[in-house]
């Protein structure tokens, strides 16, 4: 068990990074880690020591992830306007913090299956057969939601080429 213990610890900041870019909240994204390793740890049964651990891991959290997003859409939470009003002012920005919050926001807008394709190869650099198997797709779906996201992250920051067409 010490083992297996150790090897979860070297996983937990790759676990919060992933957490983190989905749910865009420290706090939240912390809980769904400690989640991910309360059931880790309580399932460990089911996982084959054949492969890497932090597959089986990420898979975890995301799958306690799309959990409670099912379940907070059964259940809108109203949030006072107080609560947020500082929130509403932008601060100014500088060129490369805007660009950086542009491409957040671009990635926001992806589909939940193209974002969670993208933040496992890019953020966490997992190869693509290892996020192919933590989201429990065939390897060329994950190339073809990889390729989507992209091409929609390059329509998104950069505006679309204007087309032309031929007048006879």
């Amino acid at each position: 068990m010490p083992d297996f213990l150790d090897e979860i610890a070297g996983c937990v900041p790759g676990l919060r990074r992933y957490a983190h870019a989905l749910t865009h909240d420290r706090d939240v994204a912390d809980d769904l880690v400690q989640d991910c390793l309360e059931r880790a740890i309580r399932k460990k049964g089911l996982w084959r020591p054949q492969g890497p651990l932090r597959p089986w891991l990420t898979r975890v959290l995301l799958n306690i992830y799309r959990n409670n997003l099912r379940d907070r859409r059964r259940r809108p939470v109203a949030v006072p306007i107080e609560d947020v009003a500082g929130e509403l002012s932008v601060p100014a920005a500088q060129g490369g913090r805007l660009a950086l919050a542009e491409m957040a926001r671009a990635i926001d807008q992806l589909s939940p299956e193209q974002r969670e394709a993208l933040l496992l190869v890019v953020v966490e650099g997992m190869s693509y057969s290892e996020a192919a198997d933590v989201l429990g797709i065939p390897l060329g779906t994950l190339m073809s939601r990889l390729g989507r996201a992209r091409a929609a992250l390059s329509r998104l920051t950069e505006g679309d080429e204007p087309k032309l067409r031929v007048i006879k």
